[in-house]
Parts: C-alpha cells; sequence; structure tokens
C-alpha cells in the first residue's frame, strides 16, 4: 500500500482519492496527535466545503475545537496557529495542482509541518479506524469503559474574525519596521482564483504600492487554471498592458511565488533567494552567513553566494528538507527554484506574500529598478532529460553511467554542473546539465542520457 503521506501532506482528485472519510479521520488525528484547539483554513476550490465538513466533524468528534479562518492562504494557517495559542493548525489545498485535486497539511504548535515520523503515527491510526478503530481494540481487549467521546466531551466549531487581516497586517509591519514604503511602485499581480486573493492585493496596497490585479475572482474550478505562478503569460500580459515596474504570480495557496521583470522575464525562487540573502548579509541578519536551497538550484546562484562570501547549504528536492536544515542549524532563509522560500524571522513556512515583499523591500533599499537589482545573479543554462529506463537502481550503480557523468565533469570544471536523480514516483532518470553554454549543456545531458537510457536492469 503506498504512503498516505507525501512530500506535502495528503493529496489525490477530491471524493475520489481524497475522500471525505480520509479527511474525518485526518480531523480526529490532529485533535489526537497534536492537540485539541486546531486552526482549519482552506483554498477556493469547490471541494474545500465538502472536505472542511468533514475534517471539523472529525476533530469535534475527537472533543477538539476547529477555529475555522475560511478562505486563507496555508502561510496564514500557520501564523494563526501561533497567534491563536492553538494547538496546531490543518489547510486544505492542492497547492499549485488543479481544481479537481484537493489536500490536506498539518501544523504543529509552532507552524512547523509535521515530521515523518509523526506521520506515520498518524497513518496507523487511520489505517486502524481512527478514534473508532482505538475505542473498538480496547473494548475488544476488556476496557469496557472505552467509549467514544460524547455529550459534553464533544467538540465544536468557532468562526475566527479577521483571519485573513492577522495575515495582511503580519506581512506588512515586517516592512513598515524596516522603514520601507512601496510609494511610487506599481505591481502587477495575479492570484491565480486562489487564497492570496483576498490577502495579496490588499497587503501590498497598504504598503504604497498601486497594485492592478488579475485573476483575483474565483468560483472553485478555475484556481490554477493557466494562470498563477505555474502559468505566467498571463502575468507577462500584464506586464507590458499596465507598464507595472514589477511582477507577482501566486499558486493556489500562495506559499510561493514567482515574479517578473517589466520586459517580462521570469524571476525564480533562485534569483529571489539570491537578492534578498545578500540583502541580508548587509543588514547584518543572515544568520550564519548562509542560505540554504536544494540540489536542483542553479549554479548561477552557488557562484553568486560564493562570491559575495555567502555559504550554500543544499539538500534534497522539497521545501521540508530546506526547513529540516535551516532549524537544525539556525539558518534564515532557505529555498527552491520554484518558488517556494522560508524566511524564519517571519513564518514557520513557504510564504509567497512574504517572499514577495521582502523581495520588494530588498529593491527598494538597492536603489535600482528591479531589472537592475536581480543582476546580482546570472543563471546558469540548465538542460533536463527524463530518461525513462527499466530500473532506477541499476544506472546508479553502473560503471558506464558513472565515466559519462565523470567526463562530462571534467570537460565543465568549475563552470558547469551534472545531476542525476531518480524520480520518486516513476521508472525514470532526471538528467540535469548546467554550463556557461547552453549547446554545451545540451550536448552532456544528451550524451549521458543515451547512456542512462541503454543500462539494462
Amino acid at each position: 500500500m503506498a504512503r498516505l503521506f507525501g512530500t506535502d501532506g495528503v493529496r489525490g482528485v477530491a471524493n475520489v482519492e481524497l475522500t471525505n472519510e480520509i479527511a474525518y479521520r485526518l480531523g480526529q488525528a490532529s485533535a489526537e496527535f497534536l492537540g485539541k484547539t486546531i486552526v482549519v483554513g482552506k483554498d477556493t476550490r469547490l471541494s474545500g466545503d465538502m472536505l472542511e465538513a468533514a475534517l471539523v466533524a472529525g476533530i469535534t468528534s475527537a472533543g477538539g475545537t476547529a477555529l475555522l479562518a475560511g478562505v486563507i492562504p496555508t502561510p496564514g494557517v500557520a501564523l494563526l496557529v501561533r497567534e491563536l495559542n492553538a494547538a496546531g493548525g490543518v489547510v486544505i489545498s492542492a497547492s499549485h495542482n488543479p481544481p479537481e485535486y484537493n489536500g490536506i497539511k498539518l501544523f504543529d504548535a509552532e507552524g512547523f509541518k509535521l515530521p515523518d515520523a509523526v506521520e506515520d503515527e498518524i497513518e496507523a491510526f487511520i489505517t486502524a479506524g481512527g478514534l473508532e478503530g482505538r475505542v473498538a481494540a480496547a473494548r475488544a481487549a476488556g476496557d469496557e469503559e472505552a467509549a467514544m467521546p460524547s455529550g459534553p466531551d464533544l467538540g465544536v466549531a468557532v468562526e475566527v474574525e479577521d483571519a485573513c487581516e492577522i495575515y495582511v497586517e503580519h506581512a506588512v509591519r515586517s516592512i513598515e519596521r524596516q522603514g520601507i514604503s512601496f510609494a511610487g511602485m506599481t505591481i502587477a499581480l495575479d492570484t491565480g482564483h486562489g487564497a492570496s486573493s483576498l490577502t495579496s492585493p490588499a497587503a501590498l496596497k497598504r504598503l504604497g504600492a498601486d497594485v492592478v490585479v488579475i485573476n483575483d475572482d474565483y468560483d472553485g474550478t478555475d484556481i490554477n487554471v493557466k494562470c498563477g505562478s505555474t502559468h505566467l503569460e498571463p502575468l507577462r500580459e500584464l506586464m507590458a498592458e499596465s507598464g507595472a515596474d514589477v511582477g507577482i504570480a501566486h499558486d493556489g495557496d500562495a506559499d510561493r511565488v514567482m515574479l517578473m521583470t517589466p520586459a517580462g522575464d521570469e524571476i525564480d525562487g533562485d534569483i529571489v533567494e539570491a537578492v534578498c540573502a545578500l540583502d541580508m548579509k548587509k543588514r547584518g541578519v543572515l544568520a550564519g552567513n548562509t542560505a540554504v536551497s536544494t540540489v536542483m538550484c542553479n549554479l548561477g546562484f552557488v557562484h553568486a553566494m560564493r562570491d559575495a562570501g555567502i555559504d550554500v547549504v543544499q539538500t534534497k528536492v522539497g521545501d521540508r528538507y530546506v526547513l529540516e536544515e535551516m532549524r537544525e542549524h539556525g539558518y534564515a532563509i532557505g529555498g527552491e527554484q520554484s518558488g517556494h522560500m522560508i524566511l524564519l524571522e517571519h513564518n514557520s513556512t513557504g510564504d509567497g506574500l512574504m517572499t514577495a515583499v521582502q523581495f520588494l523591500a530588498a529593491v527598494k533599499r538597492s536603489g535600482v529598478p528591479v531589472e537592475e537589482t536581480i543582476k546580482v545573479m546570472t543563471r546558469f543554462p540548465q538542460v533536463l532529460i527524463n530518461v525513462r529506463v527499466k530500473d532506477k537502481h541499476a544506472v546508479g550503480e553502473s560503471a558506464q553511467v558513472a565515466e559519462a557523468v565523470a567526463a562530462a565533469e571534467a570537460a565543465l570544471g568549475d563552470d558547469g554542473r551534472v545531476l542525476l536523480r531518480p524520480s520518486g514516483t516513476e521508472p525514470v532518470v532526471r538528467v540535469m546539465v548546467e554550463a556557461l553554454d547552453e549547446a554545451a549543456a545540451d550536448e552532456h545531458a544528451k550524451a549521458i542520457a543515451a547512456v542512462v537510457a541503454g543500462v539494462e536492469g
């Protein structure tokens, strides 16, 4: 049986793979494993109401109190857990996935995602039938008093007033404390028909910017559809029409952000992290003089940090691994090329709005336009080839593949990089090569991919 939890909570097609029963059991688990007061938020998907009802039924059946935050970005729930002194939080969202999908992710009392070990305990609880299964097992073992909560022991659901306002004000204060205003700046914003529709426009306007917004309406079936951080063409068109100084695009739950120059060039997570890390170093707030990223970050990021005297730690792909490294060593900034960035001074998880405003504050301090600020990093051309194989493990053990990689690395020297990474879900090995010259990157990637494809399982 496949593991219930993926890299970012439980996810699947709503009412087919992610059912009301699973949501109900996860609600019970949150009250049993995290504590009796749970903040619940959701994005704008049509299935959000259905899954919220089941989840809250689970929380209250276990004697817990569900604090209903309504539609709110994922980082808003992480913040509210701390602000309201709750025992944990649950977000109903499938992030950047299509509208028919949904997901459920849990936060602990500090607003951090749960470690694998706790997720494994929760999965075992759900597999055993949840709280009802636990009671039945206890009675079968001779505990005749074991019973489900009832009467005054049942929980309640309480709406959180001004949930989005608490989150917006948190982002605004973080910039005002730095003495920064966005007055005179025009921002083009695509909220992707998602949760940030209720928060990002308000925060940016409150900081003084002129904001031109698209896709800030929603009907539950349009979230992430040809818009937002994974589909930047609508933002690019808006930039051209509005003459904005910078563009911002969120995914459905706004835990990530992508930005854009006036010319329509994408500013990805690597560039955003480079700008913010350099700004933090100048201000003396870059803990450990270190920026955390993943093995998939662009080599240009590593070089930019090295040239600025900043150490880089690279983790496995996934923001949870970035966060683990940050927490273990006390680092302040970490991110991914996809636009997830964690700024532990401000929040405990990826936060698209906070990332955007901190980036814009760094731009303001630089005294030059966005397109000049981002020149602190030069992206290396990156070629990625997905090779379908019979046996991913055989590729990793192949002497021929090792020789091909070594030959490419020798040819590239310090001006290039080779990375082979097996897919976690498919019989695929990803061959990635970076080089100063795109033609060289393409040539080496194809040569290695041909050797990988020839490995017999």
